[in-house]
């Protein structure tokens, strides 16, 4: 087990910037990933609403506006 774990630690630092290459070898996986991290992010984002009121891009235009307000008045 430790040694499949270090194995896929060397493969992921050694191939940091291979995601043309992940492109071409695996399209099918890649989608699949792809809609899990959309699930996930609409599992947060439902929780945020939940709690908050504010979806998370409402949070993150809020916080942009509020930057943009203090850095133009300095």
């Amino acid at each position: 087990m430790m040694k499949k774990l270090l194995l896929v630690c060397a493969i992921l630092a050694l191939c940091t910037s291979c995601s043309e290459f992940a492109l071409l070898a695996s399209g099918s996986s890649l989608a699949v990933s792809q809609n899990t991290y959309s699930r996930i992010y609409s599992g947060v984002d439902m929780l945020t609403i939940m709690s908050t009121e504010k979806d998370i891009k409402r949070h993150i235009y809020d916080k942009v506006r509020e930057y943009n307000k203090t850095k133009s008045t300095k």
